[in-house]
């Protein structure tokens, strides 16, 4: 905070309560959090912020909101809306100003336009992606075993985990094109530009391909038939896909769901995807979403192994 004139403290002390004493206008980020709300907004104020005022013109102070949450971070622009018009009737009052001092003009990043073909297109990269790949690997097992030709797999020189491998191998390509596919059509169809690196995308598209994989081979492992599978496959990809913050934000899900959603690959396939397209977000912003897609395909593939061999056997 640059600004540290007596306008921009009376910018805040006008809402602060009695038990809370500030000296300058950021304070009151720390307002919205003493009455209970996370720090979901920072302002910022000019140095010529005062004297704007005095000439009579209107003054400007930045305040960035964060919108994942789009609750939290409205009810926190909520309060901060509340202390500019209290400000500007105080200031008007005292002054004898005409027009406003501050005028509020709100500008969204990574999506200036609120087009909500922005948000949605890039979602569904990972989205289609997962539910093509994983119908289609839960049943390849499932499809050898219906038809007999999985007899003959035992009588190959290649180990369980070898035959994964090429179960799984083809699955992935099929879901990078798949993903490739509409990553084209998001850039030359709905002309939504692209702000991030292939290489971080197409990374994170490989995590989430392999724990994806590594889910079908999970259900395939389990399933008899086709139909068996494809019926657990349903059910693993309808509450994933509802429940991974496509519609609605993840963070608004109540705790036991969230809890419950930690494994689900696509919730974090989502976040990536969008990061990187609008935001440019790079490796280290999206270790939270990497991270837990490694585990994740480790896990299921392992499993999806395990269960195999005992197959085998």
């Amino acid at each position: 905070m640059r600004n540290r004139e007596g306008a921009s403290k009376g910018c805040q002390t006008a809402r602060l309560s009695p038990g809370l004493h500030a000296a300058y206008c950021d304070s009151i980020a720390r307002l919205i959090l003493f009455r209970g709300f996370p720090l979901f907004i920072q302002i910022g104020i000019g140095q010529d912020f005062e004297r704007h005022l005095l000439a009579g013109e209107s003054a400007q102070v930045q305040v960035i909101a964060d919108g994942r949450n789009s609750n939290t971070g409205g009810t926190a622009l909520g309060y901060f809306n509340s202390v500019v018009e209290d400000f500007n009737a105080s200031w008007q009052a005292d002054h004898g100003q005409t027009g406003p001092p501050i005028r509020i003009v709100t500008r969204s990043w990574y999506n200036p336009n609120l087009d909500s073909r922005w948000s949605m297109i890039p979602s569904l990269i990972g989205t289609l992606t997962m539910m093509g790949t994983l119908m289609l690997t839960a049943m390849s097992v499932a499809r050898e075993r219906e038809q007999g030709t999985f007899d003959q797999l035992l009588v190959t020189p290649y180990r369980p985990s070898e035959i994964m491998v090429g179960k799984a191998i083809p699955n992935m390509a099929i879901g990078l094109t798949q993903s490739t596919t509409i990553l084209l059509i998001a850039q030359f169809w709905f002309h939504i530009p692209f702000a991030g690196s292939f290489v971080v995308l197409y990374l994170g598209l490989g995590l989430f391909l392999m724990a994806a994989v590594g889910l079908g081979l999970l259900v395939s492992s389990i399933s008899a038939t086709m139909q068996q599978a494809m019926l657990y496959a349903f059910l693993l990809v309808m509450p994933f896909a509802l429940l991974s913050g496509l519609t609605t934000p993840f963070s608004s899900m109540p705790k036991f769901l969230q809890s419950v959603m930690i494994i689900n690959p696509l919730r974090y396939a989502l976040d990536l995807t969008k990061r990187v397209y609008l935001e440019d977000a790079g490796f280290a912003q999206l270790l939270p979403d990497l991270l837990p897609l490694t585990v994740i395909g480790l896990i299921t593939l392992s499993g999806a192994a395990w269960l195999f061999r005992r197959r085998l056997s």
